[in-house]
């Protein structure tokens, strides 16, 4: 199988990994300790419930422990919700995250491409560039069972207004349309509080918020995900389909610790913000298009094959060719630490003949 995802350090040995989208600061070393000292207790079953992470998840959001549903993985989660609802309709922005489309095709779905502006070439004046805008509500039809939205997006980086979000919710509320919507990227912005829709779980039935401890806590290794959702129909038929013990001991001690850790976030955040207009900067001088995001990562339009091209210097980097509505020539690249970025652009300068 062709690997789809960034992060295939184990058939790229030994490069620097720019084609993931985690904290470039890496675990906190509370979060590793706990996850280290839970191996004592491997001798027995993971709590199937996560009733220590479901209450310390509970007192952080403020939401109430039964709106929560925990996987291995954000992913196992869009798989156990397509599997719940089985939606013979499904609209999907493009590009998008793979494994929407993957979960969707699994129980026969028909999904309805939402082509984002600036998908097919970069912009031209006056054009939104992968931004939802208004026009997207036209596209929420009366015969459609279910939609996925990212915001931050994967992988332009691009963030869907709160406005918009809840005018999305109010429709889908209306048309009984599954809202699913992937906040996995969200804890990177400073404002990720006022963009959240998380304050409209217990009162909208039909949004599903996708979350993850993978990205801003840099543990993929543990796989650590959750759903909030005020349907406890669909909460229940998730959980019956789940594979028991899914969830880790190692995970759910990593998740708990992680819940404390909130300079980590704050500090992580600060870094991103700034690192990202550096790495910017650098980009235009050397004349590279990117898409100005708002994530901890930049989507990058070359027509020379950086993927290739950076791998020959030892750093791996995401080619995005095989994302629907994108194709060759498009690239994704991380926002990591000052030394790890200027090692990065070092190479692209020598690459674009600037050294």
């Amino acid at each position: 199988m062709e690997y789809e995802h960034g992060g295939d350090i184990y058939t790229n040995k030994g490069m620097l990994d720019f084609s993931v989208n985690v904290n470039p600061f890496g675990p906190n070393p509370a979060v590793v300790k706990a996850a280290q000292e839970s191996m004592e207790q491997i001798g027995q079953y993971p709590d199937s419930e996560c009733r220590e992470l479901r209450s310390a998840l509970a007192k952080h959001l403020g939401l109430p422990g039964d709106c929560m549903i925990f996987g291995n993985g954000a992913a196992e989660l869009i798989f156990l919700l397509v599997q719940a609802e089985r939606p013979k309709k499904a609209l999907l922005t493009i590009p998008s995250f793979a494994e929407y489309r993957r979960a969707l095709e699994m129980v026969g779905c028909e999904i309805v491409g939402y082509p984002l502006p600036g998908g097919a070439r970069p912009p031209g004046p006056g054009r939104n560039v992968f931004q939802l805008t208004e026009e997207y509500l036209s596209a929420l039809t009366d015969d459609l069972d279910l939609i996925f939205l990212c915001s931050p997006d994967n992988p332009s980086g691009e963030v869907v207004s709160t406005e918009l979000l809840l005018q999305i919710l109010e429709i889908c509320e209306q048309k009984k349309i599954r809202m699913v919507l992937d906040e996995c990227f969200l804890d990177f912005l400073p404002d990720a509080k006022e963009r959240t829709l998380k304050d409209k779980v217990l009162c909208a039935k039909e949004l599903f918020l996708l979350r993850a401890f993978t990205k801003i806590h840099a543990i993929p290794g543990l796989r650590l995900g959750y759903g909030l959702c005020g349907d406890q129909a669909l909460l229940q038929k998730m959980e019956k389909n789940r594979q028991p013990w899914s969830v880790s001991l190692a995970a759910q001690a990593a998740g708990v610790a992680a819940l404390q850790e909130l300079q980590w976030v704050k500090v992580t955040r600060e870094w991103i913000v700034e690192e990202r207009k550096w790495l910017e900067k650098q980009l235009q001088e050397i004349g590279i298009f990117y898409f100005p995001g708002k994530a901890n990562y930049l989507l990058l339009k070359s027509e020379k094959d950086l993927y290739l091209l950076c791998k020959v210097h030892k750093i791996l980097i995401r080619d995005c060719k095989n994302y629907v509505g994108l194709g060759p020539g498009y690239f994704r690249i991380a926002v990591r630490k000052r030394e790890e970025n200027e090692r990065l652009v070092h190479v692209l300068r020598k690459i674009y003949g600037g050294e």
